[in-house]
């Protein structure tokens, strides 16, 4: 069968075929196969072979990938803004403007992660965000991710003193009322006081608990994994180190196969043996990527840069440094290069491109939308040549970004 190509088409009419493409599926890898997409949703994930002998509709738009590479969309759960755009400034514009910045990368959906902020500024920043769902141009907001407030002050990395709180339910109501139940993900430090009436309100409406910022020790952690936390926010980074005589939380993650953790693959944030051995001890399915991207990401650095109300400027490592103390400030790391720098660190393909989608969505779904390529799921889909750079991304079946 020959199928007629066009490089013009129309992504709200009749059917899509990403054809002939080696297909990560986020379960199995099709090495010679085509994706058909309709109304939105992922309508088959066929072989070639198979695509000869199926009927298919007369105004069938064929997309040619030309033996490049189709995977499910991208989900950065831990990720503070990009383009200039920042989740504190409290703005809609902020994170719609993240939305149209992160499709470049393959990102199709995402958990805008507010600082820790003045009650108030929070609140605004929480309400901002979700008046924003629902208006995007380009990757869906996912729901969001509070970093903080309850979290040490032993463990601060670059998150202002000032902000930080005790447990406080009263206030963590106040939080969620604003959020209108969007609230998918919240960095929390288990070894607070009261920490525990914090698990159970947030266990009972669904919001995902990542233990982060934390001097827990062992026992700190699992008294909170008894209690529902089950995650952990950027391995290795803000949080008790490991000790002969106490495991400490990165101690808890390592032992314990039930744990699932994000890591931020940019080779400065976690040395690349690290991440090795990281991928030796974890199963795949428990790694998450994550950016934790600042607001100048993607930004020329001859320009004055700020992320969270303070200056920041890009070092030589690649990665941002608060300017008046150096304190390592987030992340410069696209979702699209931390895949790259795990395939180069080791990681078989399927499983770098798992760790970027099919396992963030099953840390925050129960029924899952999108993460995978399968029929009836969300056409959320990122192609890419042979050298995994990002060509095409596709959000509800929509092309959003294509490069030149």
């Amino acid at each position: 069968m020959t199928l007629a190509t066009s490089k013009h088409y129309n992504t709200h009419m009749g059917m899509i075929c990403l054809h002939n493409a080696a297909i990560y599926t986020g379960i199995a890898v099709i090495e010679n196969g085509s994706v058909l997409i309709k109304d939105g949703i992922i309508e088959d994930v066929v072989t070639n072979e198979r695509l000869a002998k199926i009927p298919l509709p007369s105004d069938l738009q064929v997309v040619e990938m030309d033996g490049g590479i189709i995977a499910p969309g991208f989900i950065d759960t831990h990720v503070h803004g990009s383009g200039g755009f920042d989740t504190a400034h409290g703005e809609e514009e902020d994170f719609l403007g993240m939305s149209r910045c992160l499709v470049s990368f393959g990102v199709t959906s995402f958990c805008p992660t507010l600082y820790p902020q003045k009650e108030e500024q929070m609140l605004a920043s929480i309400r901002a965000g979700v008046a924003s769902m629902g208006k995007e141009r380009g990757a869906r907001i996912q729901g969001l991710h509070l970093e903080g407030p309850f979290i040490s002050c032993k463990q601060l990395g670059v998150q202002r003193p000032e902000t930080i709180k005790d447990v406080d339910i009263d206030f963590m109501k106040e939080m969620y009322k604003a959020s209108r139940g969007s609230l998918s993900l919240m960095t929390v430090a288990p070894e607070l006081k009261s920490m525990r009436d914090i698990i159970h309100y947030c266990v009972a409406k669904g919001i995902v608990l990542s233990a982060g910022h934390s001097d827990a020790t062992y026992e700190n952690m699992m008294e909170g994994v008894q209690a529902g936390i089950m995650h952990c926010t950027h391995m290795f980074n803000a949080m008790r180190k490991m000790h002969h005589r106490d495991p400490g939380l990165v101690g808890a993650i390592l032992i314990h196969d039930e744990l699932s953790c994000e890591l931020i693959a940019d080779g400065v944030h976690v040395h690349p043996a690290l991440v090795k051995m990281l991928m030796r001890d974890k199963q795949d399915m428990k790694i998450i990527l994550v950016t934790d991207a600042l607001a100048p990401t993607g930004l020329k650095s001859d320009q004055p840069m700020y992320a969270n109300g303070e200056e920041v400027y890009l070092g030589e490592d690649k990665i941002f440094h608060r300017k008046k103390d150096d304190v390592i400030a987030g992340s410069s790391l696209t979702l699209d290069q931390a895949v790259r720098n795990m395939i180069k660190w080791g990681a078989r393909p399927a499983s770098a491109l798992r760790m970027a989608a099919g396992n963030p969505a099953t840390l925050l779904h129960k029924n899952l939308e999108t993460g995978y390529l399968i029929p009836s799921l969300r056409a959320d889909i990122v192609t890419f040549d042979k050298d995994m750079r990002v060509t095409r991304t596709y959000v509800d079946g929509e092309l959003k970004y294509e490069a030149l």
